[in-house]
């Protein structure tokens, strides 16, 4: 059973899925990564094999519970936007984790980019926006010219 055979209204069974896809997915990159990369002990191996596994799992969970909460606030199961929102949470995620293993210095200045970047995920095309709203302009084309908002 695949993740859109689940009924919409199942949030659990699709963040179980979701959680299951991001765990076999960890596996096998955790295995390829110590193949490629041979740890000096066992120790390394596991902790290796850990660390891939739970931060894909840990993806896999943040990704179907925030598209399910999303549809279920915004009462629009199947809209792309559900993902999308998902897919921030989940880069979210990574981005915060990814900072954990930098030395705190490089951890400072990384916090406003990866920030500042969420915050575009979230509203794309701010600037461009508030360019075109301040002359008059909304962010229409339709044949090559761009309409105003009166138009519109």
């Amino acid at each position: 059973m695949g993740y859109w055979d689940i009924p919409e209204e199942d949030c659990f069974g699709k963040t179980w899925f979701t959680t299951k896809m991001g765990t076999a997915l960890g596996l096998v990159g955790s295995a390829y990564h110590i193949v490629a990369y041979q740890p000096d002990t066992a120790i390394q191996a596991v902790q290796r094999a850990a660390n891939g596994t739970l931060t894909m799992a840990t993806l896999g969970a943040i990704f179907g519970v925030t598209t399910c909460l999303t549809a279920e606030v915004r009462e629009k199961p199947g809209d792309p936007l559900n993902y999308f929102v998902g897919g921030c949470a989940s880069g979210l995620f990574l981005g915060v984790r990814s900072l954990a293993l930098a030395p705190s210095w490089v951890g400072r200045f990384k916090k406003s980019y990866v920030f500042k970047k969420t915050l575009r995920c979230v509203t794309p095309g701010k600037r461009k926006w508030r360019g075109s709203w301040k002359n008059g302009e909304g962010p229409w084309k339709i044949n090559g010219k761009k309409k105003t908002i009166e138009e519109v």
